[in-house]
């Protein structure tokens, strides 16, 4: 197991969310090699009906595939994040509270909490959380009917919150810009990533674009979060 107390990657991070329908012909951690190697530095594991052995089987296989190039993260599932090795645990809005998680890890693993407002974003940093993921801000498939928040939700928290927070919801190469330019400190995606013909040079291109909105919003002097 990691040992010491855990740390965010540096900024800008691309988070990539795992869903196995979309490992076809290739395996799901052959996905997650390809889009660590495009420049994801956090993964987090997110198949809801997997048992906790199955995941827990799938949490090693990522570990491998990863090979310590991303952090990964395990949702919901704290006893699978401990056993694996993993560095750190996504909470869903209505899940379990912050302070039980951390009395049972310690600073073992991060602990990242979904927001869908701010003062959930608020009550989270206030209850612990080292980082939030924040939606929906666009629309999504995997939200069919949800209305999106917008990107003036971003613009709210960030100045409601010191934690960071990454924008999640129909986030691609072409808007991620805009959620930078919105006080995010990076995105969290799935079909941009996993649903391209080429996972690898997907990750690349949105790491670019986050990379070129962090300098062109220092160039025009705009506060940086983080």
């Amino acid at each position: 197991m990691n040992a010491g107390v855990k740390s965010l990657p540096p900024q800008p991070i691309l988070c990539l969310i795992t869903q196995r329908s979309y490992a076809r012909e290739r395996t799901l951690p052959a996905l997650i090699e390809s889009a660590v190697d495009g420049g994801v530095n956090m993964v987090q594991l997110r198949e809801r009906a997997l048992s906790q052995e199955d995941m827990l089987a799938l949490a090693h296989q990522a570990r491998k595939a990863i090979q310590g190039r991303a952090l990964l993260l395990v949702n919901q599932q704290v006893e699978v994040a401990l056993a694996c090795g993993a560095d750190g645990v996504q909470l869903g809005e209505e899940a379990m509270s912050v302070e039980s998680v951390r009395e049972r890890v310690g600073d073992q693993l991060l602990i990242g909490r979904s927001v869908h407002s701010v003062e959930s974003a608020q009550e989270a940093e206030k209850r612990g959380a080292d980082f939030l993921i924040v939606g929906t801000v666009f629309p999504t498939a995997s939200k069919p009917g949800v209305a999106p928040a917008g990107l003036e939700l971003l613009s709210h928290i960030a100045g409601a919150v010191t934690i960071p927070f990454l924008a999640i919801g129909g986030v691609t190469r072409d808007n991620v810009a805009q959620v930078m330019e919105h006080g995010s400190n990076g995105a969290a995606v799935i079909s941009a990533i996993l649903g391209a013909a080429d996972p690898r040079q997907a990750a690349r291109d949105i790491i670019e674009e986050m990379r070129q909105a962090s300098i062109d919003a220092r160039n025009i002097g705009v506060k940086i979060r983080g």
